[in-house]
């Protein structure tokens, strides 16, 4: 049963554009969503999917309103409406002629209780920045060439 969200302890919440090599969505993508969604690190607020055709015809469609791929029915514990038609269409047209993206929106509820702590204590992130996956691999690297 999906817990129902309250103001005072809505985690931070993200835009996820996962973008595939074609017109078509990978099954796969569906089952590490649900997975960290059933484990309590996200809870999915919106879904949506974006097609960019060949001739660069973009459409858009929200789950509860298609039957692009069925396994994501359910996905979306609230349907927040978050994203409205035209961020989709924004979304679609840097989209590559030929692909297709699904749109997240998400709450970080691993975030929450420190969410919450710190509004209590009257405290805020200042600053919060993604350090990107090749920097990370870089220092890794540099780390297993010491030993």
């Amino acid at each position: 049963m999906a817990t129902v969200m309250k103001a005072e302890s809505v985690g931070p919440v993200d835009v996820a554009v996962i973008t595939f090599g074609g017109e078509h969505f990978d099954p796969g993508v569906v089952s590490a969503i649900r997975e960290i969604q059933d484990k309590g690190t996200v809870r999915v607020v919106d879904l949506s999917f974006v097609r960019k055709a060949a001739d660069g015809t973009v459409s858009a469609a929200e789950v509860a309103d298609t039957d692009v791929a069925a396994e994501y029915a359910g996905l979306a514990d609230e349907e927040l409406d978050l994203l409205n038609d035209e961020d989709l269409r924004l979304l679609g047209d840097d989209l590559d002629p030929g692909t297709a993206a699904l749109v997240v929106v998400w709450e970080n509820t691993w975030a929450a209780q420190l969410g919450a702590a710190l509004r209590a204590s009257s405290s805020q992130v200042s600053t919060l920045e993604r350090i990107p996956r090749q920097v990370v691999l870089d220092a890794l690297a540099a780390l297993e060439d010491e030993r």
